[in-house]
């Protein structure tokens, strides 16, 4: 890319980032879209304001066969954007690239493996970030950033701000979570934090303004499920679906597991009904019961 052609391309870049803040995206979701028009320009070395439908056509094909499906979904919207917003034009991208829709259902941990996970986590650090998680259904990043003052031990309460799409939310205080959290933040005393990041001294650590890195909550997870024996396919995200699962098998109504997870929509909460055993028992029981008040002859 000339000289020229680059100093146009930053003005482009600089306002498509301008533009994402604007429209009140996420500094994760900035990142990424502005990653996406990069990505763009170095494929073909130019700014990418005059890229015709075949050349992004070919651009598409060559990262569908380099990239996951996610990565070619994210640039899909991040050029669109790019397109819509900083270029002023419309693009019908069903005609370019269209990510195919997987339907799969995660793994899950029953009640007994979650009590071994949870008492092969061997720092109490560790075990009281990932039993938040787990028995509030909490997103990593929503457990690592718990503050003191979300706690509400009166009404028992947890206020989990900053949620996906930037939402709040209130959600129920297990007592034996209160305990778990008691415990360990008599452990560092930090003012604001309940898992503060742990690196310097007491005194350090007491005063820091770094929440726990995720890396290690993750490494400690994978670390506990092999001591653990479990084999299931199971990440920090996991023990969020095993919550909800877990409180569809305890009856609770699927609108209040709705609200606790943060779900904008009640269809991404019926997924937990497919993944519970008395789930399909009862559906068995249903269709027993249907079929066998039919009268047919089966001689």
């Amino acid at each position: 890319m000339d000289g020229e052609r680059k100093e146009e391309f930053e003005v482009l870049y600089e306002r498509h980032c301008r533009d994402l803040k604007l429209q009140g995206k996420s500094l994760k979701t900035i990142d990424a879209y502005g990653r996406s028009v990069r990505r763009l320009a170095d494929y073909f070395n130019r700014c990418p304001d005059d890229v015709t439908k075949d050349e992004m056509r070919l651009y598409f094909a060559d990262l569908v066969d380099s990239h996951s499906w996610s990565t070619v979904k994210v640039d899909r919207n991040g050029i669109q954007f790019f397109w819509k917003h900083v270029l002023g034009r419309q693009w019908n991208w069903i005609e370019i690239v269209k990510p195919p829709r997987f339907k799969t259902l995660p793994d899950v941990l029953s009640v007994e493996e979650t009590v071994r996970l949870m008492n092969a986590l061997e720092k109490l650090r560790y075990r009281a970030c990932l039993f938040a998680i787990y028995s509030m259904g909490l997103r990593l990043g929503e457990g690592v950033g718990l503050r003191v003052e979300d706690i509400d031990s009166r009404k028992m309460r947890v206020h989990v701000r900053n949620g996906k799409g930037r939402k709040d939310r209130n959600v129920p205080l297990p007592e034996k979570t209160l305990r778990l959290l008691r415990t360990y933040w008599a452990t560092h005393r930090n003012r604001h934090l309940l898992f503060p990041n742990m690196n310097g001294g007491m005194e350090r650590v007491g005063g820091t303004d770094r929440t726990m890195d995720r890396g290690g909550v993750q490494a400690a997870l994978k670390s506990a499920l092999c001591d653990s024996g479990i084999s299931k396919r199971i990440s920090v995200h996991s023990l969020r679906h095993s919550f909800a699962t877990h409180l569809v098998e305890a009856g609770v109504h699927l609108r209040l597991i709705q609200e606790h997870l943060g779900h904008a929509n009640c269809k991404t909460t019926a997924i937990y009904t497919h993944l519970t055993e008395p789930s399909y028992q009862k559906e068995g029981e249903a269709i027993n019961a249907l079929m066998n008040g039919m009268n047919i002859n089966l001689r």
